[in-house]
């Protein structure tokens, strides 16, 4: 697995703090309990409800593991550190679409915490790459697989 740093908001490191805790209790006990279950059915060698159980248990131990070793990786952006003069993580930046007119709101965040469906972009995302560094008045080109994108950035902001 990569070593490399795993950009967090302060909000996204909640996140991942609570999933963890979350999985690691509450979440394990119930698998622990399914498998209890399904053991009192019998001959575990034919046991299909044993079987699923113990699938379930080896993807939620890896689904943790996945999510401690982000944890171990994570470079915490403090609320401090966004700057509102230039989109950096955790900014959250007002674009006018140069062609349609249309504005968008995205919050720039990591990987680990990207969002689409919410307007949480991650700054490895084309747009993403594209806007990190952009001042208010810059207008930029995005290469996307249909063509390109111009956005004007109007305006940025901490997340909220």
């Amino acid at each position: 697995m990569s070593r490399t740093e795993i950009m967090l908001t302060e909000e996204g490191l909640k996140q991942l703090q609570d999933e963890v805790t979350y999985l690691s209790t509450v979440k394990r006990e119930e698998v622990a309990e399914r498998i209890r279950a399904a053991r009192e059915f019998g001959d575990i060698t034919e046991n299909s409800e044993y079987d699923d159980a113990k699938n379930e248990q080896a993807m939620l131990e890896h689904r943790i593991s996945l999510l401690q070793e982000k944890l171990r990786r994570a470079r915490v952006i403090k609320d401090s550190e966004i700057e509102t003069d230039k989109v950096s993580v955790g900014s959250t930046v007002t674009l006018r679409d140069v062609d349609a007119g249309e504005i968008r709101i995205y919050t720039l965040v990591g990987s680990a915490e990207a969002d689409p469906a919410r307007a949480r972009l991650s700054n490895e995302s084309p747009v993403g790459q594209a806007i990190i560094g952009r001042r208010v008045g810059d207008v930029l080109t995005v290469p996307v697989p249909v063509g390109s994108l111009h956005y004007e950035i109007l305006a940025i902001g901490k997340m909220s």
